[in-house]
C-alpha cells in the first residue's frame, strides 16, 4: 500500500496526530461495507482543515489517509479494549450507533488485516515514535497533541450531549498536571464553549503509549464535538462560520502548550 500518511515535519516541539482523519479504503473494506457505512460517517471530518494553522505555528503534523473502517490507529496492534462498556477496536465491526459495520460474511480476512496492521498501523506508528524521538533529542521535550472528533449525541458510547471541548490525560498519566489545568484554563476562558477534562474520552492510545512525563514527552488527546465546526450529518459540510471561532480556541490551546513546554525547560 501507498501514501498511507501525510507527515509534515515542523520547527517547533510540538507534533499534531489525527489518526482517524482517513478517508481512503482497501477493496475488501469497500465491497463490505453495509450502505449506512459507504459515507464513513464515524470520520473525524475535516481535522487537518481544521488544524491548517499547525505550518503557522511550526508543528510537525501527522494524519492518517486511511479510514479507521480499515484499521484503528488509536488501538493498540493486540487490539486491548481501551473503555469499560462499548467502544470499537484495532479493526471495527460497528458503526458508533452500535449496527454491524460489514455486511455478513463480508468482513476483511484475517490475512488481510494482518496486511493492514503491518502497511498502515505500523508506519503511523513508527513515524510518531520517530519525530517524538527527534523532538526530543533537538529540544530536550516533545509534546504531542492527538486531535479528534465526534459527534456530539451518540447514545451507544455516551449518555446525553458530550461536552465541546474533551480534554485526556489519561488522568493526568501522560502529562504534567499542570500542562492539563492550564490547558483547561484556556478551556474555561471561552465559556460559550462547554469543555472537560478526562470524562468519557481520557485519551486513546497514542496518548496513553506515547505520554510519559518522566521521560520529558506530554501527551494530550482532545476530543471536539463536531458541532462546533460542521454539520454533524451527511454530507458533513464543513461550517466556517462555526469553525472560525472554533479554530481561534485550538490555536490558543496549541500556543498554550508550546508557551508551557518553554518555561518548563527553557
Amino acid at each position: 500500500m501507498d501514501n498511507v500518511l501525510n507527515f509534515k515535519q515542523g520547527r517547533v516541539p510540538l507534533l499534531i496526530s489525527m489518526p482517524h482523519a482517513g478517508l481512503r479504503l482497501t477493496p475488501a473494506v469497500q465491497a463490505g461495507l453495509i450502505p449506512e457505512a459507504q459515507s464513513l460517517p464515524d470520520t473525524d471530518w475535516h481535522i487537518p482543515t481544521l488544524y491548517d494553522f499547525a505550518e503557522e505555528l511550526g508543528a510537525s503534523t501527522l494524519a492518517a489517509e486511511y479510514s479507521r473502517f480499515v484499521i484503528d490507529l488509536n488501538r493498540p496492534s493486540d487490539d486491548t479494549p481501551l473503555y469499560a462498556g462499548a467502544t470499537t477496536g484495532l479493526y471495527p465491526s460497528i458503526l458508533f450507533d452500535g449496527v454491524p459495520l460489514f455486511r455478513e460474511g463480508l468482513a476483511p480476512s484475517r490475512e488481510e488485516r494482518a496486511t493492514y496492521l503491518e502497511q498502515i498501523w505500523m508506519p503511523y506508528h513508527r513515524t510518531l515514535q520517530d519525530e517524538l524521538a527527534r523532538l526530543k533529542a533537538e529540544f530536550g521535550y516533545a509534546l504531542l497533541f492527538d486531535a479528534h472528533s465526534i459527534r456530539s449525541v451518540i447514545p451507544h458510547l455516551f449518555d446525553g450531549k458530550l461536552p465541546d471541548f474533551n480534554l485526556g490525560t489519561f488522568n493526568n498519566a501522560a502529562c504534567d498536571p499542570g500542562l492539563a489545568s492550564q490547558l483547561e484554563a484556556i478551556c474555561a476562558a471561552h465559556p460559550q464553549y462547554t469543555h472537560v477534562l478526562n470524562g468519557r474520552f481520557k485519551g486513546g492510545h497514542i496518548t496513553r503509549h506515547y505520554g510519559n512525563p518522566a521521560q520529558n514527552i506530554h501527551a494530550v488527546q482532545l476530543e471536539l464535538c463536531q458541532s462546533t465546526y460542521m454539520e454533524e450529518f451527511e454530507p458533513f459540510r464543513y461550517r466556517e462560520d462555526l469553525a472560525g471561532p472554533t479554530r481561534g480556541v485550538l490555536k490558543q490551546l496549541l500556543e498554550g502548550f508550546l508557551a508551557w513546554g518553554q518555561k518548563r525547560y527553557c
